[in-house]
């Protein structure tokens, strides 16, 4: 299961599933505005999440230490 979890939290991961997502939105006929809008909520959320995943991980590391 941890394997899983690691994967998910890939964040080459996230940039792939991102760069399909916007890929197909651009196939189909999305406007450029709209493309610009989600690929900067996408880089926005994911630098909202690695960030709170790495302090997450820092503080764990710091509860077993004492």
């Amino acid at each position: 299961m941890s394997n899983w979890k690691r994967k998910l939290s890939s964040r080459k991961l996230w940039a792939c599933i991102a760069g399909v997502v916007l890929g197909a939105a651009a196939v189909f006929g999305a406007d450029e505005s709209t493309i610009t809008e989600v690929s900067g909520m996408v880089t926005a959320l994911a630098s909202l999440v690695s960030y709170i995943w790495t302090e997450g991980m820092i503080d764990t590391a710091r509860a077993g230490e004492k």
